[in-house]
């Protein structure tokens, strides 16, 4: 069995071609498949159309949250309630081609646990989102001590060993791309172009959209901004240390006239009360995600599912 998972967000016009296309290639294949959509909390027909779908092909199977609670929850739910040997995670909007789907079940075949796409090209993209994930990508592998592929996003296989490793990873701010890597397995990666969408607007287009994702990423996996803080801090104390004894050394050698210096001294309040901030910003970043996982709220909450056993998943 081979499931296929599919995070929906407001993509009413792409899911019938998304549904053609992907039965089309597993057809070909002759391999039994599943088609796992998940409905986060759309304000479309999206809910609709999968109720459509899975009545006109039992392939399709269907998850309907009971509000948004974001794409990587939903690719956790998709991961809960797919039942196949190998997952496929892909997004809807088919910028993720279904006919790469057998180049990666080749190389699964030949033992990889992971097999992740990378993108030799991303088309319909802007240039500012183009620079901004290379910048952060690189960033991230810098930062921390997982080995995160270059120019790869979710789409990617992974075996069942590998799901049910995810699946053991509870965390509620999630970044995927960072926790497949870290459970490890033998991992490969198989290059397509990215198309552009079929239809409707990117999720990820602003920086207020990329920046929480972000946050999430640096904050799940590394621990370099509360060092950076630390550092900062002993580097202030130096400085400060540095300027006590310049100070005590112009009041006994140097020239009679008294220091004046009010504007050098508010501009050095108002630079430490900045520093001092940014690192409570830092320091509470860090605290809101401890706060979140001691709540111990379930991760998402389901409002209707279609083709699944009502005691399948994590449903709560």
């Amino acid at each position: 069995m081979i499931s296929i998972v599919a995070p929906v967000y407001n993509e009413e016009p792409v899911l019938p071609e998304l549904h053609r296309r992907v039965a089309q290639v597993m057809n070909e294949l002759g391999e039994p498949w599943e088609l796992v959509l998940v409905n986060d909390g759309s304000r479309d027909r999206s809910a609709a159309v999968i109720n459509q779908l899975h009545a006109q092909d039992p392939h399709v199977k269907g998850v309907s949250f009971s509000r948004n609670f974001g794409f990587q929850v939903a690719v956790t739910a998709g991961l809960d309630f797919a039942t196949g040997d190998a997952v496929i995670l892909t997004d809807a909007d088919l910028q993720d081609p279904p006919e790469v789907y057998p180049h990666m079940l080749a190389k699964w075949r030949e033992g990889y646990d992971v097999v992740y796409g990378v993108r030799t090209s991303r088309e319909g993209e802007t240039w500012f989102k183009l620079f901004t994930a290379k910048l952060f990508y690189r960033l991230i592998r810098r930062i921390t001590r997982i080995d995160i592929p270059l120019d790869t996003g979710d789409f990617r296989l992974m075996d069942r060993r590998v799901v049910n490793a995810l699946k053991r990873m509870p965390e509620r701010n999630r970044f995927i791309r960072g926790m497949v890597p870290w459970v490890g397995f033998r991992q490969a990666g198989v290059t397509y172009e990215r198309a552009s969408r079929f239809a409707g607007q990117s999720k990820f287009s602003s920086v207020k959209q990329m920046l929480p994702f972000a946050l999430d990423a640096i904050t799940s996996f590394s621990y370099l901004p509360l060092q950076l803080a630390m550092y900062l801090g002993f580097l202030m104390a130096g400085l400060a240390a540095l300027a006590i004894v310049a100070v005590i050394l112009l009041r006994l050698f140097g020239p009679s006239t008294p220091l004046l210096g009010q504007a050098t001294t508010l501009v050095a309040v108002l630079f430490m009360g900045g520093v001092q901030l940014i690192c409570l910003g830092i320091i509470g970043e860090y605290l809101g995600r401890i706060y979140d996982e001691v709540k111990g709220r379930p991760l998402y909450l389901i409002e209707q599912i279609w083709g699944f056993d009502e005691t399948n998943g994590r449903k709560s």
